[in-house]
């Protein structure tokens, strides 16, 4: 495979990203601020369900970062999932996927400055709401305009705290659980998993309305298929990272809420309140309480960093394909989309605005994350209805793959069921259907802004020549293909 860059008159992004960067930063996605944040909720709703509902989510979402595995390797000059979109689907498809990615972290990133802010005030009584959000915006920004590898690294430390903490609390829960710790609720053992009105005490309804929670909580586990044009050695770097998911999934999530579950019975659980910081104050190591504020405060910071990071290289790509304005195009003396980041900063500003705007700041939360999460249900549908039509179009290329999807087409429909079962799910419950029914007005705005975009002739002429770019490499990958099959034959007629 070829990493030739985008194009060979203009700086183009570079591959800073090392094996460490991109396999922390897919920890840092995969265990999202709502694991930390809304894991309370999640549980007071489902109980002890809650465990299978993040097996199934993570399970499902596996199949999905296969597929954008096997496809951003089916060419290395795709910058990200909305280059293949805009390649297998159509301009459309790339021009929706992509401003729907960037606005999903962007309001995604204004929820993680309100919870920042939020928790700032509880280690800080006192302290107006909008110091801590404006220098979140300060630093980050900064960060991200030294270089990529600055990036990488603060996410590398990020994603650490985050495992660090949540291997305190299995490590710490097991000794309460082993010990026989006692507390008013009771003792901490596994039974407390099953003898209060068993897996599904709120029944099937309540298993349910897990999903709608906890979908929010994987949001950012495809983000690394943004790094794909900032990676070293992206053949060897993303089939790692992706294929590790599942185990991460399985120890952080499952392990750590089988834990809380067992050291305390899920009826004590509520929404709003962190069952992580809980579990430390029931120990009786305050210090580690505060600490574990302080850890929930940096993982709400590595939210925000991600999102900014996303968001800077999805409008940077649309910019190259004629999606976006081509002042976003331009990059620094430094191979960063500074444009682009100033962009994205300017929109987290307005999460503290939001928090001046109203008092029920919880309630304007959980409506951002459902939006949210209904539109990065839409960005994984993208990708796996891109797969689908690369098994269609470019059988040759799926043929040649050293990365190939487990399960295939058949999976993809199964996952496609999933999704719709999701969105079920949000119909459920009042807050959720509200911010269900407010989503089809993003797309309606995507859909005026398409009608104009696509007839200018600025517009047609990038999106050409970003074709022709991809063309080409595709024509070296199937001579490369071919050759490899020429010296295949050859050696087995010599044997």
């Amino acid at each position: 495979m070829t990493t030739n860059p985008v194009s060979h008159q203009e700086p183009h992004l570079e591959r800073q990203l090392s094996n460490r960067h991109i396999q922390l930063i897919a920890i840092g996605g995969a265990i999202g601020t709502g694991l930390f944040m809304g894991s309370g909720k999640t549980i007071s709703a489902a109980g002890p369900s809650v465990i299978f509902v993040y097996m199934i989510i993570g399970f499902m979402l596996f199949f999905v970062m296969r597929a954008m595995g096997e496809l951003l390797l089916s060419n290395l000059n795709y910058k990200s999932f909305s280059d293949f979109a805009a390649d297998l689907l159509g301009p459309w498809a790339g021009f929706f996927t992509g401003w729907t990615y960037w606005f999903c972290w962007v309001i995604t990133g204004i929820a993680d400055v309100i919870a920042i802010a939020g928790y700032s005030k509880e280690l800080w009584p006192g302290l107006p709401l909008w110091i801590p959000g404006l220098a979140t915006v300060a630093i980050l920004l900064f960060l991200n305009l030294v270089t990529v590898k600055a990036f990488g690294e603060t996410e590398f430390w990020f994603a650490l705290i985050k495992i660090i903490a949540i291997a305190a609390l299995i490590i710490v829960g097991m000794f309460m659980i082993f010990t026989g710790f006692q507390s008013d609720a009771g003792p901490a053992t596994f039974t407390n998993l099953w003898s209060h009105g068993g897996f599904f005490p709120n029944e099937f309804m309540g298993f349910v309305a897990g999903f709608q929670i906890a979908v929010f909580a994987f949001v950012g586990i495809e983000l690394v298929g943004t790094t794909a044009a900032e990676a070293k050695d992206p053949e060897k770097n993303l089939p790692k990272a992706i294929n590790s998911i599942p185990i991460r999934v399985l120890l952080f999530y499952v392990g750590a809420l089988i834990i809380l579950m067992s050291v305390t019975p899920w009826t004590q659980f509520q929404a709003g309140h962190s069952p992580f910081i809980a579990m430390f104050s029931l120990a009786g190591l305050g210090a580690a309480a505060t600490v574990v504020n302080l850890v929930v405060l940096s993982s709400a910071m590595s939210s925000a960093n991600s999102g900014i990071y996303s968001t800077s290289r999805m409008v940077y790509g649309l910019a190259q394909e004629g999606d976006a304005p081509s002042v976003f195009r331009n990059l620094s003396t430094r191979k960063v989309p500074q444009n682009a980041l100033f962009l994205s900063c300017v929109l987290l500003l307005s999460g503290v605005v939001l928090m001046y705007a109203g008092q029920d700041i919880g309630r304007a939360f959980d409506m951002v994350t459902t939006v949210s999460a209904v539109c990065f249900v839409f960005v994984w549908s993208i990708i796996l209805a891109s797969y689908l039509a690369f098994r269609r179009r470019r059988a040759h290329l799926h043929e040649a793959s050293k990365y190939r999807m487990p399960g295939g087409i058949p999976m993809v429909w199964v996952v496609f069921a999933f999704f719709a079962f999701v969105l079920w799910a949000l119909t459920t419950q009042p807050d959720t259907l509200l911010a269900l029914l407010v989503t089809p007005v993003w797309f309606l705005v995507l859909g005026a802004a398409w009608l104009v975009l696509r007839r200018r002739p600025a517009h047609l002429a990038r999106h050409e020549t970003f074709k022709s770019e991809l063309a080409q490499d595709l024509d070296t990958e199937a001579s490369a293909i071919g050759r490899d099959l020429d010296g295949a034959l050859k050696e087995g007629a010599k044997k």
